[in-house]
């Protein structure tokens, strides 16, 4: 028997972890003589009040939807992939290699082989720490963030030595043809008596990362590979005895969830800036680990937990713009959800075991 309600796992938990780590965020802004009041409702006004703001905040958490549906695929197989930083990169330059050397007529088409290369160069990128733990018993995290080192320097080498164009001092890539354009919000929704989304760079690539939350929602829970997949992360000894192969599994799975991690680059890259730019991840890959730990690895909770990061950068951007608050201070936000999401989720979760106990005793 649980010991509690489905439920109160997937939304209870998250939903008091959030509680106390915005309690103790408003004592952080106390001790730096900051109102905590204002300064929330500050970012709500500039994350949530307007559509240039939801704009962004959208644009944030597409970033933050792929690679948190990354990094639960790998949780489900009993794997942490922190390797998303550096399979977003590769997927960048993916991205970049099919707009820039293939004659797209429409962007409708240059999106599919824009999302193809993405996704090829991800889980290229992710398939030798998958085959080193296979194989070798590399652990996964170690090879994964060594490969986002060697991801960064040689995306700046490709940058500076090989797509960088004759005359250009900046480390980037030439502009992308206009073919290969992503629709804004802007030109999505906007008429010509009522500008929405002005300035804002959220694009058509949030409806990609919508459609892959439904698809990863359909694999884990829908079909075979995904009953193989939770299997295997539930117990590796009983998967083999149930003839699931462990090496199978652990290369399929990392190779999904770098070909995720890739696709953010569709956002990044062929949505925003329209060309290969350096540092063009901004930490998203790490954030995905927090997105999928506080939406319990489930692409529903992945996206409720990717809109909470997208109002938290927005919001804190808002706060550095207006305010004497240092933006970093939504670092020291992001990292006590982290901490109360994670590493201390017994603390929430065991009173709320033994209260769900009792109340089952007493209607007994």
């Amino acid at each position: 028997m649980e010991k509690m309600p489905h439920w109160a796992d997937i939304v209870l938990i998250p939903l008091i972890s959030l509680v106390l780590s915005a309690l103790l965020s408003a004592l952080v802004i106390l001790a730096i003589g900051e109102n905590p009041w204002t300064a929330f409702k500050l970012m709500v006004d500039g994350a949530l009040m307007r559509s240039s703001g939801w704009g962004y905040t959208l644009y944030y958490a597409t970033n933050f939807i792929f690679t948190g549906l990354a990094v639960s695929v790998a949780f489900h197989a009993r794997m942490f992939n922190i390797g998303g930083e550096g399979q977003a990169m590769l997927g960048g330059l993916g991205v970049a290699l099919a707009c820039l050397y293939i004659p797209w007529p429409h962007w409708s088409l240059a999106i599919l082989g824009a999302s193809a290369g993405a996704a090829i160069f991800g889980a290229f990128w992710a398939l030798i720490p998958a085959y080193l733990q296979a194989k070798r018993g590399s652990h996964v995290v170690i090879t994964t963030i060594m490969f986002n080192f060697i991801a960064a320097a040689l995306l700046n080498y490709v940058l500076v030595s090989l797509l960088r164009p004759r005359g250009s001092m900046d480390p980037a890539s030439a502009k992308f043809p206009e073919a290969t354009h992503l629709p804004t919000f802007r030109d999505m929704f906007s008429t010509a008596d009522n500008i929405l989304f002005r300035g804002a760079p959220a694009n058509v690539s949030f409806f990609i990362a919508l459609a892959a939350c439904v698809l990863v929602w359909f694999l884990i829970w829908r079909t075979k590979l995904g009953y193989e997949i939770r299997a295997f992360g539930h117990s590796e000894s009983g998967a083999k005895y149930a003839g699931i192969s462990p090496v199978r599994i652990t290369v399929i799975s990392m190779l999904i969830s770098g070909a995720l991690a890739g696709m953010m680059a569709i956002n990044t890259t062929m949505g925003e800036s329209e060309r290969l730019v350096l540092n063009f991840t901004e930490g998203a890959g790490f954030i995905g680990i927090a997105v999928a730990l506080m939406g319990r690895s489930h692409p529903f909770g992945v996206f409720l937990a990717a809109i909470l990061f997208g109002f938290l950068y927005q919001g804190g951007a808002e706060l550095a713009l207006w305010t004497d608050i240092p933006r970093e201070l939504i670092v020291v936000i992001q990292a006590l959800v982290i901490l109360f999401t994670g590493a201390l989720d017994n603390m929430v979760r065991m009173p709320l075991e033994k209260m769900f106990l009792a109340l089952r005793k007493g209607d007994a």
